[in-house]
């Protein structure tokens, strides 16, 4: 994710904010408030002409109006832009995640996959166990007939002894 460096505010855009933030106060309120009293008061008391001093209300409200007006679009502005930079980040974001999503999803197949290949590992191992047990039930059957045939050799052979023994016999008798 690529990080925007913050653009640093122009003195004005501050001043706007600051303007702003202190409009929308309870103290701003208040002096408001205060200085319509006075004038009202002035009004009332007659201290002034009527027509100057409303003169000078007027054109003092309406130059904060203007004033205030122009703070205000300056802040909408600042804030918009604010925004656009928080919906960019925003989206980048969601490429990311989806990114790693998607690392996450073939991170998952690699996973299943090499389950797979394991399962399959362990049925080559358990085939290759039976076939041990095989060859040595086979082993121990054939040991075992290896024994009996040599057993039979033996008596044949010693039964074959004893047949050239009497045959010999029998010839030194005639």
């Amino acid at each position: 994710m690529q990080q925007t460096p913050k653009k640093k505010k122009h003195r004005l855009e501050h001043t706007a904010l600051a303007v702003t933030r202190w409009i929308g106060s309870p103290q701003s309120i208040f002096m408001h408030t205060a200085i319509f009293s006075v004038f009202i008061a002035l009004l009332l008391a007659n201290i002034f002409p009527f027509d100057a001093l409303l003169l000078v209300f007027n054109t003092g409200v309406s130059l904060e109006a203007i004033y205030l007006a122009l703070f205000i679009q300056m802040t909408v502005n600042y804030t918009t832009a604010t925004i656009e930079e928080v919906e960019q980040n925003i989206d980048e974001i969601q490429e990311d995640v989806g990114e790693i999503q998607e690392d996450m999803g073939e991170i998952q197949e690699d996973i299943d996959e090499m389950q797979e290949d394991v399962e399959e590992i362990q049925e080559d191992v358990d085939e290759l166990q039976e076939d041990v047990e095989e060859m040595s039930e086979e082993d121990k059957a054939e040991e075992a007939r290896e024994q009996a045939e040599g057993k039979t050799l033996e008596q044949i052979h010693a039964g074959l002894q004893k047949l050239m023994q009497d045959i010999e016999k029998l010839q030194t008798k005639q």
